[in-house]
């Protein structure tokens, strides 16, 4: 059995507020949460999963080839 942790915990982990941690969960775009009686609490896995879910950023480097082939060359 994991160790759960707090939403004040999951908001240092990710450097966010607080209140965004709880605008995510209410608008369904949070990590999965458990709640024991009327506490809200998260486990470690679950998060890992979320934020490896999560889009990056970044560009797709293309080949030179590809980029003559689409600009006509």
């Amino acid at each position: 059995m994991s160790t759960l942790i707090t939403e004040t915990e999951v908001a240092k982990r990710l450097h966010v507020s607080l209140a965004s941690i709880r605008r995510w969960r209410l608008e369904g775009r949070g990590p999965a949460f458990v709640k024991v009686g009327a506490l809200v609490r998260y486990r470690p896995e679950d998060l890992d999963t979320w934020l490896s879910e999560l889009p990056t950023g970044g560009c797709v480097q293309k080949s030179p080839r590809r980029y003559l082939e689409v600009a006509g060359g």
